[in-house]
């Protein structure tokens, strides 16, 4: 996955947002399934008449199935005929081929050295829930976990500040084979708003698989009562997967933000995050 377009291509930014009620995820899949990657790639072929030619995207982060993005960034690299041709109305012309469940807001090409997954230097997701005892509001029932104990958000925000830092998230991690799961979690907060629907707010350098919902699966175990402020940092410290963290439904996910550094930034950036992490007193590999 090269840093730079190949001579003859450019490289293009789209910024994107979604509802993934009726994906299948991201990432295209066998079997026909029904996906982002997949629908704005077929959007991109029809509109620039590229016929049987697929340009692939290159995406900030997977997301899962069920799971919605407001900001979401990915490239793809195009040839250079073929941009100078469509770049004034490619915009306009996706927001017509696109369904209504996916848009892409913006176009442009990319600085030198841009790469939507490995140039980003945070990714932020929120993850909402209600307790209200009547459910959830129908009009957000798509994006709002209904939560039926009541919960106490001022002791969910204490256990949730042991867990922020680098650290090795292992138990929170769904294991891929050759993947680290070290990474560095710089937010991790939740509010209630006027309207009772609490948000948590969850940034870090990257995430790995269902660590997101882990987190706030172990959460929901300490603001109902159920757990001590001090068990999911006991659970972190563990290393392994415990079975009474629950990996929350992914409909109250939501991809809200990715950040970059400057252009200027983005060459380190790329081979930064490209090496494999260890913490400190970690054995090799």
């Amino acid at each position: 996955m090269s840093d730079e377009a190949e001579p003859g291509y450019v490289r293009v930014r789209l910024d994107l947002s979604y509802d993934g009620s009726e994906f299948s995820g991201w990432a295209k899949q066998a079997g026909g399934r029904r996906t982002v990657q997949g629908e704005i790639e077929d959007a991109l072929r029809t509109v620039t008449r590229s016929k049987d030619t697929t340009y692939e995207l290159t995406v900030a982060g997977r997301t899962d199935a069920g799971v919605h993005a407001r900001g979401q960034v990915a490239h793809v690299d195009l040839p250079v005929e073929l941009w100078d041709e469509h770049r004034e109305k490619l915009l306009k012309r996706l927001a017509g081929r696109l369904p209504k469940d996916v848009r892409v807001w913006a176009v442009r090409e990319a600085p030198s050295g841009f790469n939507a997954r490995f140039s980003a230097v945070w990714r932020r997701y929120a993850y909402r829930v209600t307790d209200n005892p009547g459910g959830v509001d129908p009009l957000l029932r798509s994006h709002v976990l209904w939560h039926d104990w009541p919960l106490d958000v001022d002791t969910m925000n204490e256990a949730a500040e042991r867990l922020l830092g680098e650290h090795d998230f292992a138990a929170y991690c769904k294991k891929r084979e050759g993947a680290t799961t070290i990474r560095t979690l710089q937010q991790l907060s939740l509010e209630r708003g006027s309207d009772g629907v609490i948000t948590a707010t969850v940034r870090a350098d990257a995430f790995c698989h269902n660590m997101v919902r882990s987190l706030i699966g172990a959460l929901l175990f300490v603001g109902d009562g159920h757990r001590a402020a001090d068990w999911p940092g006991k659970v972190l410290a563990a290393g392994v997967r415990d079975s009474a963290v629950h990996v929350v439904r992914p409909h109250g996910l939501t991809l809200e933000e990715v950040g970059y550094p400057a252009d200027e930034l983005l060459a380190a950036r790329n081979k930064e995050a490209r090496n494999r992490r260890t913490l400190p007193g970690a054995g090799c590999c």
